[in-house]
């Protein structure tokens, strides 16, 4: 760990602020933060502030989607030149969770892993093969580096950042049975739970898939009014736990895995309308990994979206969801159908953006909570 001590009662670790995607959050190199774990995790909560519900006393912005963190390293992968593991960190609670992936962090990763000097610049883009430590998964990153430099400015727009950047195009491949090591880890396309319907299935992050009208829901509904509906959030927390233990995820109390999205017909042009739960909450717009497996659901015949989109049977299509500020788009690759569909890989186009660079100060004290 290559802290250095300053105004005696602060260290200061390196980093870089990164938006990847509708996320952002500090990126580490592993080489910079310690190796025991309980450690590492004190210094990323008192790096981001919590717990605490403002986050005020640290870099982070008080919401799930700017409470993140990437530690990334060289891999000695023979198909992976960078490796990372992604790190959710609490707001109010003193946990960080490494269990779950992140999709929209990914794409932070290539541009950092490049201007770290860890991966060469090849010509005009420079593929960036990553491996994501937290659920096995390897993904494609097509970065622009035209001139031989990271270029971040450029004319591609998607939901939920404002303005447009240079596209960087990320394809996650090996995702079905991320954490479970099936497509449909109840064996089943439909389980019956607390007299509800609903899909457990794992394609990039394990996820649990209501329809809307069986909740009550049209589905249009939006982030503040889901947010606010206490009674549901209860219900389909009662439900993801259950759902968990079918899954063969034991105990997911205090976990962000499995993930939960309400699923209904599209009202704006997509194919399918998606609200991405993290799981507490509703997402502001929804997250890469859980838009790769709401379109695995929507590929499969007997799942809860069965009807709700009229696709054709083909190896490989754009799927277009709906969420609460826009739509994102998943590039799906599978084979066969029905019981013997099998998910070849997941791709979105993503943005990043470096935000700035430098050392972020924890308290001394936190290095020896814990150590006596």
């Amino acid at each position: 760990m290559k802290n250095t001590l300053i105004h005696n009662d602060q260290h200061a670790v390196p980093c870089v602020m990164m938006r990847g995607g509708t996320s952002k959050g500090p990126i580490f190199l592993a080489s910079d933060l310690p190796e025991d774990v309980s450690l590492r995790d004190r210094i990323l909560l008192a790096a981001m502030g919590s717990p605490d519900k403002r986050q005020i006393d640290g870099i982070g912005g008080a919401d799930t989607l700017t409470s993140k963190s990437c530690i990334v390293s060289p891999s000695d992968r023979p198909d992976a030149d960078v490796e990372f593991l992604f790190a959710q960190v609490a707001i109010d609670r003193a946990e960080v969770d490494t269990n779950p992936n992140c999709g929209n962090m990914t794409a932070a990763v290539a541009p950092f892993a490049i201007e770290a000097g860890l991966v060469p610049i090849t010509g005009d883009q420079t593929l960036v093969r990553i491996y994501n430590r937290n659920v096995g998964a390897l993904v494609d990153a097509v970065v622009p580096t035209p001139g031989g430099t990271v270029t971040y400015s450029g004319d591609a727009a998607i939901d939920g950042v404002p303005g447009t950047a240079a596209p960087l195009i990320l394809r996650f491949k090996e995702i079905m049975g991320s954490k479970t090591g099936r497509l449909l880890p109840t064996g089943k396309a439909i389980n019956y739970i607390d007299g509800l319907e609903v899909t457990c299935i794992d394609v990039a992050v394990p996820m649990v898939m209501f329809r809307a009208r069986d909740l009550g829901l049209t589905g249009q509904e939006s982030k503040a009014e889901l947010d606010a509906n206490t009674a549901l959030l209860n219900r389909m927390e009662a439900i993801r736990r259950k759902a968990s233990e079918l899954m063969g995820l034991g105990d997911c109390t205090g976990k962000v895995v499995p993930k939960m999205a309400i699923l209904s017909e599209p009202a704006k042009g997509g194919h399918l309308t998606s609200r991405y739960f993290v799981p507490h909450n509703c997402h502001a717009t929804h997250a890469v990994t859980g838009a790769i497996c709401v379109a695995s659901c929507a590929s499969l015949s007997g799942s809860i979206a069965d009807g709700m989109i009229d696709l054709p049977a083909v190896p490989q299509q754009w799927i277009k969801i709906e969420h609460p500020s826009g739509m994102i788009d998943v590039e799906l690759t599978i084979e066969g159908s029905g019981p013997n569909l099998s998910i070849v890989s997941g791709g979105v186009v993503r943005t990043a953006r470096r935000l700035f660079e430098g050392q972020v100060l924890v308290p001394n004290q936190i290095l020896v909570e814990g150590s006596a």
